[in-house]
């Protein structure tokens, strides 16, 4: 497995526009070959958004990364000081906490 975490804030949008937008969405990233599950984030007080994708193995990420879907995220005007970090997993561990079947 291997993971991403984006997280950034809005500009341009409010939380209900950009709720709704990711509603409409979902759909867009649950057919990304390779993804197993994308958690959305949401911390209105702090004006905080983004996502924790876990992906089936680094390949999987990175033909997302050069894909158009997370060149949109990445560019989108209504986002702003973006973040984008990936990590490997620690696989024991990480099974005994359930985060692997």
């Amino acid at each position: 497995m291997h993971v991403l975490v984006v997280n950034f804030n809005l500009e341009g949008i409010n939380h209900d526009q950009y709720s709704e937008a990711c509603d409409e969405l979902a759909g867009t990233f649950a057919a990304i070959p390779g993804l197993i599950a994308k958690v959305w984030l949401s911390d209105p007080d702090s004006n905080t958004y983004g996502g924790v994708y876990t992906f089936e193995d680094k390949a999987a990420f990175e033909a997302y990364q050069a894909g158009e879907v997370f060149a949109a995220v990445a560019g989108n005007p209504n986002f702003t000081n973006v973040t984008a970090k990936d990590f490997g997993i620690l696989d024991g561990p990480t099974r005994v906490t359930r985060g692997v079947n």
